[in-house]
């Protein structure tokens, strides 16, 4: 915490209060390990795979922004 903010003798009371609120907010935060929210993401990911477009593509007849073919007929 040292080269977070420098506490000196031109910080004003209302700063500092300020300062140490933030810091009390911050320490009540439940914390989790990261190991364990990658594994949440991934389980996460995992359940909801099936419903992202972009894994499993939508059928082309149900797309509504499929390329239009036009076909031209000379007669």
């Amino acid at each position: 915490m040292k080269g977070d903010t420098p506490v000196n003798s031109t910080m004003s009371v209302g700063q500092a209060r300020k300062l140490v609120e933030q810091l009390k907010i911050e320490a009540s935060f439940c914390r989790i390990k990261v190991s364990k929210a990658a594994a949440d993401l991934m389980a996460y990911c995992d359940a909801h795979a099936c419903e992202d477009p972009l894994i499993s593509p939508v059928p082309t007849s149900e797309n509504p922004f499929r390329e239009k073919k036009f076909f031209c007929a000379l007669l």
